[in-house]
């Protein structure tokens, strides 16, 4: 039976638009041109258990979810655990790690309740399912909790042992998991706003350059490119989603969902790296590799994401992977060594783009 998307979690959905918004930012913090090697992994600690706060609630929702007022009054005291987390996000993240802590603690705390007491109504393998979930979350969370009583680099240490052992009971349990399938459709739509939400956060950006003071052609010109951008990444990946995938299929679900990561985390560097590219002081080489390496990584991850969930005869063959990346080293090199304007820069992604849905969407 299709499972359909609550209103409850397309509210809940609203929250990280500020969370995405929040860490995204951290990449605008330019030194010396270019973005220092600690801030960008700043970026990714605080993105990944964004990540995994709202993947996990998503998962518990596609398996066991029921839109009836339990549920509801514990997502409710989620989007609490959301709006504290949300506030810890900044570069200054030393100084509001409780905040964060008892952000994320709190929201995994209740997804991990939320499968304890599925155990309880649920039967057979979808009763052992959810209990395996429920207790061993339990383990990463108190193995993070730990880092409450540390100082410096071990508190972090511990924090992400718990975060990334969080991260694994899944693929640990993959065989187990594997006895209730997901809701494919339910969870592909899900991942699908998301992305949405990643792509909002490009034309934030877009606005942000239009925000400055002195407009001119050129600025229009290059918002404009930035538009075609991402509406053409728009295209390209909901055009598969919803035309090449096999919706039907019965699996655990994971390359959906551990592939996300990496497609998600590319769309917010894009993100950052459309308003990096006019700020007066970046390095042009810079922001040049860092905006191609965020569209590899996107290639990369998207091409993995879905490979196996396409319908048999559109999927693609390893060459056409071969293709894309030799296009886009092809033109990273062009753009490396000839100095282009910034809307330059988006047109020749653009270009990448174009080729890369035409091919992956035909």
């Amino acid at each position: 039976m299709p499972k359909k998307v609550t209103w409850l979690e397309l509210f809940f959905d609203l929250l990280f638009v500020g969370a995405i918004a929040s860490v995204t930012h951290v990449l605008l913090y330019i030194e010396d041109g270019v973005v220092d090697a600690s801030i960008f992994w700043k970026f990714v600690l605080m993105f990944m258990p964004l990540w995994w706060a709202w993947t996990g609630q998503t998962l518990f929702i596609n398996r066991y979810g029921n839109d009836l007022l339990p549920q509801r009054l514990l997502i409710g005291l989620e989007i609490m655990f959301v709006l504290l987390m949300i506030s810890s996000f900044n570069i200054h993240f030393d100084e509001t790690y409780i905040t964060f802590f008892i952000g994320y603690i709190g929201l995994r705390m209740i997804t991990a309740i939320q499968y304890l007491f599925a155990a309880k109504k649920e039967k057979a393998a979808r009763r052992n399912v959810a209990l395996f979930l429920g207790k061993y979350f339990w383990i990463g969370i108190f193995i993070s909790s730990i880092s409450l009583f540390l100082d410096g680099e071990w508190r972090y240490i511990m924090l992400y042992a718990g975060i990334v052992l969080d991260i694994l009971v899944p693929l640990i349990g993959r065989k187990r998991l594997r006895q209730v399938p997901i809701h494919t459709e339910h969870l592909l739509e899900r991942f699908g706003l998301f992305t949405i939400i990643l792509l909002g956060e490009s034309i934030v950006a877009i606005i942000s350059v239009l925000s400055t003071e002195v407009m001119d052609a050129g600025l229009i010109f290059y918002a404009a490119c930035a538009i075609v951008l991402v509406l053409l990444i728009w295209w390209q990946y909901f055009d598969n989603l919803e035309k090449k995938l096999d919706k039907e299929q019965q699996t655990a679900g994971q390359l959906i969902i551990y592939g996300h990561l990496f497609l998600f985390l590319s769309l917010s560097t894009t993100a950052a790296g459309i308003k990096m590219l006019v700020l007066p002081d970046i390095s042009y080489h810079f922001v040049v590799f860092f905006l191609f390496s965020s569209v590899l990584v996107y290639v990369l991850a998207f091409s993995g994401t879905f490979h196996l969930y396409r319908v048999p005869e559109e999927r693609l063959a390893w060459i056409h992977l071969a293709l894309f990346i030799g296009l886009l080293v092809a033109l990273f090199v062009l753009v490396w060594f000839v100095v282009l304007s910034p809307a330059l820069v988006l047109l020749v992604l653009c270009l990448f783009f174009l080729v890369f849905g035409m091919m992956t969407s035909k």
